[in-house]
């Protein structure tokens, strides 16, 4: 069975966005210092992306518009909307759970679970990510978009730390279920 990563930046007091939805707050406490890029070692173990419709558009409207930056990769893009499906993006009205469920049982190398958090929460509440590769920015937002479920009806999950490091005022945390 394929292994499930979250992989994403979250700021210290657990907000993926600002009350705007942007995410132009990711980066290390100096502007001309190097920031923590985990990146290119992360994406080696991942043939597969999952997200959302709002995390979708942000990367094409905002981010990244005219090129596709997850090429490498086979995108799954979890919406209600009917759109049609390109060579490595693909559009599911699946629930997250059942999509991830259903790419969990494929061949292939780790699933990516890039945001956002209409999609994470229920990943979370259902057990379904192996691990968290969460790092954390030097910034306090005060409102946003939430990473984690207040609602509680989720349950407890333990973890166990793999790995931390740490440049430029962001931590990177990894861990994995106990």
């Amino acid at each position: 069975m394929r292994k499930v990563t979250l992989y994403i930046a979250v700021s210290l007091d657990g907000y993926i966005a600002d009350r705007n939805g942007a995410v132009d707050w990711l980066h290390g406490q100096d502007s001309g210092a190097e920031d923590l890029n985990t990146y290119p070692d992360f994406i080696k173990g991942m043939d597969t992306v999952v997200m959302g419709w709002n995390t979708y558009r942000q990367i094409v409207e905002e981010l990244s518009p005219g090129a596709w930056v997850y090429s490498g990769l086979t995108s799954y893009v979890i919406t209600h909307r009917e759109l049609p499906a390109t060579e490595n993006i693909r559009f599911v009205h699946d629930d997250p759970c059942g999509a991830v469920q259903k790419l969990r049982r494929e061949p292939g190398r780790g699933i990516w679970i890039c945001g956002g958090a209409s999609i994470v929460q229920p990943l979370v509440q259902a057990d379904l990510i192996d691990e968290y590769d969460i790092t954390v920015i030097p910034t306090l937002l005060g409102s946003g978009i939430r990473l984690w479920d207040e609602s509680g009806n989720g349950g407890e999950t333990k973890l166990r730390l793999v790995r931390t490091q740490s440049c430029n005022g962001m931590i990177e945390l990894i861990y994995t279920r106990r």
